[in-house]
């Protein structure tokens, strides 16, 4: 089965109503995400970054990592961003397939399952996830490798992606 890493708002500059919380749970999954990313490379896996164009739809990627790499968190960012070789795309809604070409990148690559990560669980990351499965791709969402702007509503998310969607929830923090 080939796997592609989809990495999804992680380019973020947390200035925003919930940026606070995000970026608390952010630093704590840091470390997952960027050994998410280090054994896709290591192992040849494409990673795919799909991020909020915040309204412009210039796709411009170099403009949207460069002002993250100025937030909150651009020490953070910068261990985690794209990569020469690495796909991008931007997405106007919380779903990655919504509006965007993502579907027809994973096809040019052949992708059958995506390993999902990125920010927030319970937002961009689960409705990524229900429409890749309606795509008819496999789905693992790297819980590790996710933010959450809040842990409860993060355990409902991925309950509901595992029960009722049939993701692969992976998991190694309690």
């Amino acid at each position: 089965m080939k796997d592609a890493l989809l990495v999804v708002d992680v380019l973020n500059d947390f200035a925003h109503e919930d940026g606070a919380a995000l970026l608390a749970s952010f630093r704590q999954r840091h470390a997952a995400l960027a050994a998410a990313l280090d054994r896709a490379r290591a192992t040849n896996v494409p990673v795919v970054y799909a991020n909020d164009n915040h309204g412009v739809w210039d796709g411009d990627a170099r403009s949207l990592i460069d002002a993250a790499l100025a937030g909150k968190a651009g020490e953070l960012v910068r261990e985690i961003a794209p990569r020469d070789g690495d796909r991008f795309v931007v997405k106007p809604r919380y779903s990655a397939f919504d509006h965007t070409p993502l579907v027809l990148v994973l096809r040019e690559l052949g992708i059958e399952r995506i390993l999902l990560a990125g920010t927030a669980t319970e937002m961009c990351v689960i409705q990524t996830a229900i429409d890749a499965k309606e795509e008819g791709l496999k789905v693992s969402i790297l819980a590790d490798a996710c933010a959450t702007t809040d842990e409860r509503m993060e355990r409902l998310a991925l309950e509901y992606a595992e029960e009722i969607v049939g993701a692969r929830v992976e998991r190694t923090r309690g």
